[in-house]
């Protein structure tokens, strides 16, 4: 079994973003992984602020990214890129924190004209924290996500295609490797 980060990099507590990224780990536990999910937003503010890199929350998110196989970063497009939320995490990991890890892009947007950030704003800061292998990520509309009391229902148009690339992305993970 492989180890998997899951980071959800929405602000917003009832996103779909959020959502989204616990139905990814949900799908990922399915393939016999080892997933713990982290929500950016529940990190300390001060410590993502001010760059306490040494902050326990801080350390312990840091460990959990250098021993995992694989990492998923899921965020929603602000102003044509991921949240800055996410950045703040981000910009206080080792400068390659993903070295020899594979790495799965996820946007989601309100617009077909955001899908460009998938590739122009997050693949280029996964390969220089320098993923081994970034798997082609995906974009999913809003409007394609519904939130229920029991979890997520993906459009159809969307459902596929998203959970072909995350089992894509399952498949180049380190068949039997324990942590």
């Amino acid at each position: 079994m492989s180890s998997i980060v899951v980071l959800s990099g929405s602000p917003s507590a009832t996103s779909r973003t959020a959502a989204l990224a616990e139905h990814l780990a949900e799908r990922l536990r399915g393939h016999g992984h080892d997933v713990r999910l982290v929500r950016v937003r529940d990190l300390p503010p001060k410590a993502l602020l001010h760059a306490e890199v040494t902050d326990p929350a801080i350390v312990e998110v840091t460990a959990a990214i250098a021993g995992a196989d694989g990492v998923v970063v899921a965020s929603p497009v602000y102003k044509a890129a991921y949240t800055g939320l996410l950045k703040s995490l981000l910009d206080l990991l080792p400068q390659f924190a993903l070295a020899g890890k594979a790495a799965l892009p996820v946007l989601t947007g309100g617009s077909p004209a955001h899908v460009l950030a998938l590739d122009y704003a997050l693949r280029p800061v996964l390969s220089s924290l320098g993923a081994h292998h970034i798997v082609p990520g995906w974009f999913v509309l809003d409007q394609h996500i519904e939130v229920t009391p029991t979890g997520v229902v993906l459009h159809p148009d969307a459902e596929a295609p998203l959970l072909s690339v995350v089992d894509t992305f399952a498949g180049v993970l380190p068949a039997g490797a324990l942590r």
